[in-house]
């Protein structure tokens, strides 16, 4: 499984489209420069999840993943994560420690949808 980061997803897409940078800043009601610092990796933070949602909308992108993707949380997730903060931890842990327990929770999770 390849790994792309969020800002070269983003570069890449909005290519993809045709867009320049000045153009989608102005289609999501943002600064360019802005725009620029998240395609080149520089934001100091990840973006708002409204902006994320715009992204993904106008570049053809799955919203839900391209949040995750950015290092958010979708709000939806947030109240399932807070009523199973204590096993967070230990499941992450576990995906980390073993590759292929990690690897079988995904390949089930994928089978759901």
């Amino acid at each position: 499984m390849t790994y792309e980061s969020f800002s070269s997803l983003i570069r890449r897409a909005r290519k993809s489209k045709g867009y320049s940078q000045r153009e989608l800043a102005g289609l999501l009601g943002l600064d360019f420069t802005y725009l620029s610092k998240l395609e080149n990796d520089r934001a100091e933070y990840a973006p708002k999840e409204e902006v994320i949602r715009n992204l993904a909308r106008h570049l053809a992108l799955d919203e839900e993943e391209l949040i995750f993707l950015a290092g958010r949380i979708p709000q939806g997730e947030e109240e399932f994560l807070k009523q199973h903060y204590q096993d967070m931890p230990i499941l992450f842990r576990r995906m980390r420690e073993n590759p292929e327990f990690a690897k079988r929770v995904f390949q089930q999770a994928s089978k759901i949808e």
